[in-house]
């Protein structure tokens, strides 16, 4: 193959690279992707993993206890920004994601990973700091929670699975 053709096979092959790796990149930019549901790792290449001991981001609700269909504050607090969050509840007893957030911040969003509502993401790239949101406990006793976040300080830096204290349900079980 002479030169020409070999600069135009590279060029293309670099050409397609790129608008692969933008493309894949501007899905994430406006939030997270069902595919992150289960483990809330986000789906990002070559991502470095810290450890959520050792984070600059507190998640927490100025409630120790909540009754069934309570409405309960989540505040998020850093000391750093950060572009990219997921946020939900789970029961203690099994990890389930449970109940709805009924309030969010701007630059957020509602995603369903298995009910309306049942988590919440970044709905854009923009810088974010302390974020408030309200959570709905079920109707219907499910015990004990913790809120639970994963922050992506950058393209390829994150912290996965932040955790609150634990929230314990009120009343009968």
């Amino acid at each position: 193959m002479e030169d020409g053709g070999r600069a135009h096979t590279a060029f293309v092959g670099w050409a397609c690279t790129t608008l692969c790796l933008f493309s894949y990149a501007a899905a994430f930019s406006q939030g997270a992707s069902l595919s992150a549901c289960t483990d809330m790792m986000p789906r990002h290449l070559r991502v470095q993993l810290h450890s959520s001991n050792s984070n600059y981001i507190t998640v927490h609700t100025n409630m120790s206890f909540y009754f069934p269909g309570d409405k309960v504050p989540v505040t998020v607090r850093s000391t750093r920004d950060y572009m990219g969050f997921m946020l939900q509840a789970r029961k203690v007893s099994n990890n389930e994601i449970a109940g709805t957030f009924i309030f969010l911040p701007p630059g957020s969003k509602l995603l369903t990973c298995f009910e309306d509502g049942d988590t919440v993401t970044h709905s854009d790239k923009s810088l974010k700091r302390n974020l408030s949101f309200v959570w709905k406990a079920p109707d219907q006793p499910i015990g004990d929670i913790k809120f639970f976040i994963s922050i992506v300080q950058s393209y390829f830096v994150y912290w996965a699975k932040i955790e609150s204290a634990v929230v314990a349900q009120g009343g009968p079980n």
